[in-house]
């Protein structure tokens, strides 16, 4: 979505808004970060991927451009149960206005909230020919409830940024993790070779999924289930604070011997039971998501499954999931990002993907 004239930025921002912190990357001309930052958010400031508290999150932005010397010209994301993604299949349609008119059409029946408190954008994503020999279309449709857009738009402008659009989470997570004609992620192609689609994974406040060919999103939406319950399991368990329970995830891991972890040794214990139980749990969420979409008309085959946000740094964790799962599941860093330690990559995937250009 559009917020002003489409005229490229001199420098662009991509911010990444969760439950617990915002974290910023700022792109030069060629898709290089120059500037990153990341800075903690009060509880309660942002819940299930909305905005609660709008002054909070505008005093924590400014806070963070500021002190890290961002451009304020930014793309924000949207990722939560207010936003439904569709793919719709149509006669092909050439003229714009049409095209709008249909997906609207068709949007009424398909998107399952009111369209008229609603942001609804639209996109050809491919084609085919019908049975009969008809020309046909594939349109990805996102449908975002207004107030929840607008609360982003508000809380940036209140921090003294610029937005100059808002993205759908999930694409900014393709853009800076997709790979072209499959290379990278365990295949080799040529121009003619079928590529499986990929299951992208961004491991985070919230656990949002993409599948997508190349750059092209084919499907999207949040698990019920993510690394988030694992550490609010073992902060009900141990007492600790959400953001300590996070780090113990990832100190602990899955891979060292349990008598070799450093730290507290009770702790470490209920970290690894806590992973352990939680893996299989965060496995059947992504069966139950693949199978979802294998049944849709039309379904591409999925190969791969790529990990990013903060989860995705736990060690062993992308093993145990392929384990679960049969299939091959990695930890995938932008090569742009290979600069950050591991687990500053991983926080900033996803508003690296903003700053790229579309």
């Amino acid at each position: 979505m559009q917020l002003r004239a489409n005229k490229k930025p001199d420098a662009l921002v991509g911010v990444d808004i969760d439950a617990r912190s915002v974290a910023a990357t700022q792109v030069d001309g060629s898709g290089r970060p120059v500037r990153s930052g990341v800075v903690q958010l009060p509880a309660g400031a942002v819940a299930d991927g909305e905005i609660v508290d709008k002054t909070a999150v505008a005093a924590a932005l400014r806070e963070l451009f500021e002190r890290d010397r961002l451009a304020k010209q930014v793309r924000l994301a949207v990722a939560n149960q207010r936003v439904a993604f569709r793919t719709v299949r149509l006669p092909l349609i050439e003229d714009p206005a049409q095209l709008k008119a249909a997906v609207s059409f068709q949007a009424q029946e398909q998107i399952p909230m009111p369209l008229d408190t609603a942001v609804l954008e639209h996109q050809v994503i491919g084609g085919s020919v019908g049975d009969d020999g008809s020309r046909q279309i594939d349109v990805a449709v996102v449908a975002a409830r207004e107030d929840s857009v607008t609360a982003f738009v508000t809380a940036a402008r209140e921090g003294g940024l610029d937005p100059v659009g808002i993205d759908l989470a999930a694409f900014g997570m393709i853009r800076a993790l997709a790979v072209p004609n499959g290379a990278g992620n365990g295949s080799t192609s040529s121009e003619d070779e079928f590529v499986p689609a990929v299951l992208y994974c961004n491991l985070g406040d919230l656990t949002n999924l993409a599948i997508a060919r190349e750059r092209v999103c084919l499907f999207s939406r949040l698990a019920q289930y993510g690394v988030r319950d694992i550490a609010e399991h073992l902060s009900a368990e141990t007492g600790l604070p959400a953001d300590h329970a996070q780090q113990w995830l990832v100190h602990a891991g899955l891979v060292t011997p349990i008598e070799e972890i450093e730290g507290d040794a009770p702790t470490a214990a209920k970290a690894r039971t806590a992973l352990e139980t939680g893996a299989k749990n965060l496995a059947d969420e992504l069966r139950l998501s693949l199978d979802y979409y294998g049944g849709q008309d039309g379904a591409s085959p999925v190969g791969d499954v790529v990990l990013c946000g903060w989860g995705s740094a736990i060690p062993g964790l992308a093993e145990r999931l392929g384990e679960e799962l049969g299939r091959n599941v990695s930890a995938r860093r932008p090569g742009a990002l290979s600069v950050f330690a591991d687990a500053d990559a991983a926080r900033l995937t996803l508003s690296y993907g903003l700053a790229l250009e579309e």
